[in-house]
């Protein structure tokens, strides 16, 4: 029973693991790519998508045939070799493609299977370098902050943690923040974080129903307002038209007396 309780927590563990930390893709190089090797990448793209991961790994590793050097296949080689628990051989990919490209994404990728297999300063020290190179990314604070909580580097963490919310203030990454120091028992900011979250909550919440209110005022002051009156087409004047048959009429009556009057002359 308890062998498979700790199968079961290993499975789940395993199957979250990549969600949580999200593993990076390399950008392919788009320049020079024949419609067999366009094919290719489509052939792998797809199949990973759909899960199939022998059949991503053929395209992948026939791209490499005709191109050792490229970084890309490379980089998702190691992802579906993570997604396979074949951590040995993903590793090795992300070093290769590291080594290729200088690309901050293989790096945090290095550091992600350093961490998931329990190298946490080989982990900590790859997510630097990912972030000296590419400093935007608020995941990789977070991974970064994990792997310095492994290796008992405290306020370290707490300092990558705020980073990364500064790039991207959610809660989210505060609840990383507090389950820090839940986990090393920081009672003061364990209360001050938990006042932030609750704050920066009621903020989302203050922000969402000024936002339903604008549009339903929006709606309503649609409805009342008046519709523009449809410009009817005018009538003819039936009067006028009349008044002028009946001047015509006159004069021809006129012209006829001045014509009897003329012959009898």
């Amino acid at each position: 029973m308890l062998a498979a309780i700790l199968i079961l927590v290993l499975v789940f563990f395993t199957a979250f693991f990549i969600p949580n930390y999200h593993l990076e893709t390399q950008d392919i190089d788009n320049t020079n790519k024949t419609p067999q090797m366009k094919k290719l990448w489509s052939i792998a793209q797809t199949a990973m998508r759909e899960r199939k991961p022998l059949k991503a790994e053929k395209a992948l590793l026939t791209i490499l045939k005709f191109d050792e050097k490229n970084a890309a296949a490379y980089n998702r080689l190691g992802i579906l070799y993570a997604k396979e628990q074949h951590y040995k051989e993903a590793i090795e990919c992300f070093e290769i493609a590291q080594s290729l490209d200088n690309n901050a994404s293989s790096l945090h990728n290095v550091g992600l299977i350093y961490l998931e297999t329990g190298k946490y300063e080989k982990a900590a020290m790859a997510f630097s370098q990912a972030i000296e190179l590419e400093g935007d990314q608020p995941g990789r604070y977070i991974a970064y902050a994990k792997a310095l909580e492994k290796i008992g580097e405290r306020h370290k963490a707490a300092e990558a943690l705020e980073t990364a919310y500064s790039l991207n203030p959610t809660t989210v990454v505060l609840r990383h923040l507090l389950e820090l120091y839940e986990n090393f028992g920081d009672l003061e900011n364990i209360e001050l974080t938990r006042k932030r979250i609750d704050d920066l909550q009621a903020e989302r919440e203050r922000v969402v129903a000024e936002s339903a209110k604008q549009k339903h005022h929006l709606i309503r002051r649609t409805k009342k307002a008046p519709k523009p009156k449809a410009i009817k087409p005018a009538k003819p004047e039936r009067k006028s038209s009349k008044t002028t048959a009946k001047t015509i009429r006159v004069h021809t009556k006129d012209n006829k007396k001045v014509a009897k009057k003329r012959k009898i002359i």
